[in-house]
């Protein structure tokens, strides 16, 4: 059973989403808040596997949530339900430690399938949102040109950064020191024309995808 709290300050709408996710077999709401510091007690004290977090809470921002959950190494995982489409707001969450982002107004299907998702370890982002953001980042975005630019060596570090790895966990798949994979990470910003890890880790799942289905 995966146990999640709810977090948002709308009670109608934090309401419906704990229906949402109580209809399905293997959830269960463990706690609600309405404010941040909410938030943060219950994290602490019900040790849920899912905090599904909005951002706009009353008393703090939920990217402080988030930060000083990740601070702690809270157990967790971390899904943003919020309205912002925002670039700089899907970076933030995602690099201050969620593990995925949802724009709020999503089906059901999908709602549930990132709980399941940062579940199993993975990050996830709303298909919609991501696709916009790589047609912003990268116009003329062609997967297969960018994969032929990257070595061997910088596909494989392309892909641990995709999974959301550290530096230590690629370098360990891949026996590197830490030093040279941050060396490989850094010129595969560069090919990518990315801004930080998080935007390379989109377009690398774009990329990885595509050529898994090839």
């Amino acid at each position: 059973m995966i146990r999640v709290v709810v977090v948002d300050d709308h009670e109608l709408f934090r309401l419906g989403v704990i229906d949402t996710l109580e209809a399905d077999g293997d959830l269960t709401v463990v706690g609600e808040a309405a404010t941040a510091g909410e938030a943060l007690r219950l994290a602490r004290s019900e040790l849920p596997d899912v905090l599904l977090l909005d951002l706009g809470l009353p008393d703090r921002s939920g990217l402080e949530v988030v930060e000083e959950l990740a601070r702690e190494r809270a157990a967790c995982r971390i899904v943003v339900l919020t309205v912002s489409e925002e670039d700089e707001s899907l970076f933030r969450a995602l690099e201050a430690g969620a593990a995925a982002y949802v724009v709020k107004g999503v089906e059901r299907s999908e709602l549930l399938h990132a709980v399941r998702s940062v579940v199993s370890g993975q990050r996830y982002v709303s298909p919609r949102l991501a696709a916009d953001l790589l047609r912003r980042m990268a116009p003329g975005f062609a997967p297969a040109t960018i994969l032929a630019s990257l070595s061997e060596r910088e596909a494989a570090v392309l892909g641990g950064i995709a999974r959301g790895e550290t530096n230590r966990e690629i370098g360990e798949t891949l026996a590197l020191s830490e030093k040279t994979v941050k060396h490989y990470v850094t010129n595969v910003l560069l090919k990518l024309n990315a801004r930080n890890r998080v935007e390379a880790a989109l377009i690398g799942r774009s990329i990885l995808g595509r050529r898994t289905r090839s």
